[in-house]
């Protein structure tokens, strides 16, 4: 309902008005809003009586304040909105304010929680969130403060938040909606130009001092004193990790020895048992063990902190080296896992026909530029730069590697580019994550930077409607990669696309279709045909003689629709024998029986000759067929027959 911005905040002072008038201008709004009767006139009369001066009632106990009855509730409602009353935060944080749209026409406040809906709507809130923050969170700190929305600050917010807190410490009900309604409400408040910076994350990052909470002293400290100075040349996310698989050591040691520094442990008596520990230490998240990946992760973590003491001339150092390079787990080293070419398409057509536009976006740009998540997510509006000559390119920030890159582009994505700055949500520059600076980046939703876990959900999403199991985002990047290696891409054009800095890491992808490995391949199979030699010809019959059957052959043998096929024992089974029948898109008609049974026929003899030369291999083979060819037989009886 739109507000009429008329200022209907009394002309003198709140106090120094008189009962009487105060009970006009209630009546006066009672008529604009269409509401009121008797038994509202009667409370209002009630109230004014008991405190004159409005104000008065706002120092009563909480008890008091929340005994009003519904009638009186409209009164104390018009109060708040003309700016009359201002309560404390806890009766705020304990009333609600269901019929607060009907009273905030006309009122000054009214037309600042317009403005602020209008602006929540800019950065890409629905209306119906936009009026729950408006009403949960924007209001009651209008009505606290006596404040106009362009006079607020952290510090209101910080005192809904410290009465919101109260009130789940004394009632058990939970605080959590309001709190992240709050900063919603900041953040909208950022970009409207009135707070002078997105508020932070409601969760911070643990002290170091608590994530090693349960190392007792003296190796706690030396824990905590570690981590703040790798703090210094380290991301916080590697910190946090290091963290993690320290304080599981520390915990191990102190089990052992409680008292121990890194200068007592000995190979045997701390860090063997440590090691011996982790194949049975729990994976917090998933439940089950630690993978052996984690595992190599934990023992590094451990010896680069042991070694790095050293290095640093610590007192509580070791006095000699504890660990070693065998110590780490060999490590499977799979493949990228890539989506075939089919996988590839379902999963770009969910993400082209998906509601969610601005994530499916997001995933679509990675898809066609190998972007790793976090390389995605740094994007800024300034990433694509035209070079004259050479085209349009996309620059890369900084990121896993701490190296820019530009990656080459097409106009189809250009297009998508166009249509993501339309999608986002505008708004002043978000301060950077990592270097602190002002960004304006590309993904944007809500006035916040959009998130890892939203691409995540989409891409689940997505997999889901397309029919495929779970996907990472990575393998979006390993997709392009293939796709790249399989159109003949150099090495080093391969490296400078997808930002490796060793040829090993682009190896990895020229490992999937090697074409040297293929030539190879086949040059070896040319020569082993030759040395076998050609296939046993069956000798010319003499005239009256009948001419030799195939199937007799000392060949490996395949009935085929056109013909037949003859390998030679040396050349063992052939991958390919048969594949249409076994195709589950093979589908035959009525009139393909005869022919069907006629291969049945020959695929049993074939069999039985199979096991008199004793080939268990391809007796199993025919088998197969001949099970696929009843099915198949079966099917083309119930399809109707071709005009």
């Amino acid at each position: 309902m739109p507000l009429v911005p008329v200022n209907a905040t009394p002309t003198t002072e709140p106090g120094a008005e008189s009962p009487a008038q105060v009970l006009a201008a209630y009546h006066a709004h009672q008529g604009m809003t269409g509401r009121g009767n008797s038994a509202f006139t009667t409370a209002a009369r009630s109230f004014l009586r008991r405190w004159p001066a409005v104000q008065a009632w706002a120092e009563e106990p909480l008890h008091v304040q929340l005994a009003a009855n519904t009638a009186t509730h409209p009164f104390i409602t018009f109060l708040l909105v003309t700016g009359r009353l201002h309560p404390d935060w806890e009766y705020l944080v304990h009333r609600k304010f269901s019929s607060l749209w009907r009273d905030l026409p006309g009122t000054v406040i009214g037309a600042d929680i317009e403005e602020f809906i209008t602006a929540a709507r800019t950065v890409g809130y629905s209306e119906r969130v936009a009026s729950a923050m408006a009403s949960q969170v924007m209001a009651r700190i209008l009505f606290a403060t006596g404040k106009r929305l362009h006079e607020v600050t952290h510090d209101d917010f910080d005192a809904l938040t410290v009465a919101g807190t109260a009130r789940q410490q004394a009632t058990g009900r939970t605080w959590k909606h309001y709190r992240a309604a709050a900063t919603a409400t900041k953040t909208v408040l950022y970009h409207h130009g009135i707070l002078p910076a997105l508020p932070e994350p409601w969760q911070q990052r643990l002290p170091f001092a608590r994530r090693v909470a349960g190392v007792p002293e003296p190796m706690h400290s030396i824990l905590v004193r570690y981590l703040e100075r790798k703090s210094v040349t380290c991301k916080a996310t590697t910190v946090s990790c290091l963290a993690t698989r320290l304080a599981h050591f520390g915990t191990v040691i102190a089990a052992i020895a409680p008292d121990a520094t890194p200068a007592m442990l000995t190979r045997t008596g701390h860090i063997e048992p440590w090691m011996h520990a982790l194949t049975r230490a729990e994976n917090t998240k998933s439940g089950g063990v630690l993978s052996r990946a984690e595992q190599a992760r934990r023992i590094l973590a451990v010896a680069n902190f042991l070694r790095e003491i050293s290095e640093w001339e610590w007192p509580e150092a070791p006095a000699r080296t504890l660990m070693y390079s065998s110590d780490n787990p060999r490590l499977p080293h799979p493949l990228p896992r890539f989506l075939p070419p089919d996988a590839d398409r379902r999963l770009s057509q969910a993400l082209h026909d998906s509601p969610n536009r601005l994530p499916a976006d997001a995933l679509l740009l990675q898809r066609a530029c190998g972007l790793r998540i976090g390389e995605l997510l740094d994007l800024e509006m300034d990433a694509v730069i035209d070079i004259p000559g050479a085209g349009s390119w996309l620059k890369v920030p900084l990121g896993k590697l701490d190296t820019e890159r530009m990656v080459p582009i097409d106009p189809d994505i250009l297009t998508l580019l166009d249509r993501i700055t339309t999608t986002r949500s505008p708004g002043r520059p978000i301060r950077h994550p990592r270097t602190g600076r002002p960004a304006d980046f590309l993904f944007t939703a809500h006035g916040r930077r959009l998130g890892q876990n939203g691409l995540r959900r989409e891409l689940d999403r997505a997999a889901g409607v397309a029919g495929l199991p779970h996907i990472t985002p990575h393998q979006l990047r390993h997709t392009y990669a293939t796709a790249l290696i399989n159109a003949g891409v150099s090495l080093q054009a391969l490296m400078a696309i997808l930002g490796h800095v060793s040829a090993e890491m682009s190896l990895r992808y020229g490992r999937l279709f090697d074409t040297t490995i293929r030539d190879e391949y086949e040059r070896a199979l040319d020569l082993a045909k030759t040395r076998i030699g050609s296939l046993p010809q069956p000798t010319a019959p003499k005239p009256g003689q009948p001419q030799p059957d195939w199937r007799a052959t000392a060949t490996i043998k395949t009935a085929l629709a056109g013909g037949h096929c003859l390998r030679a024992p040396a050349q063992g089974p052939c991958a390919y024998a048969n594949i249409c029948e076994h195709c589950p898109s093979f589908q035959p008609d009525p009139d393909d029986i005869p022919t069907l049974t006629r291969q049945r026929e020959t695929a049993t003899a074939l069999a039985d000759d199979a096991t008199t030369r004793r080939w268990d291999a391809e007796t199993e083979r025919h088998l197969r067929l001949i099970t696929r060819i009843n099915t198949l037989i079966q099917h083309a009886a119930t399809r109707p027959r071709a005009m």
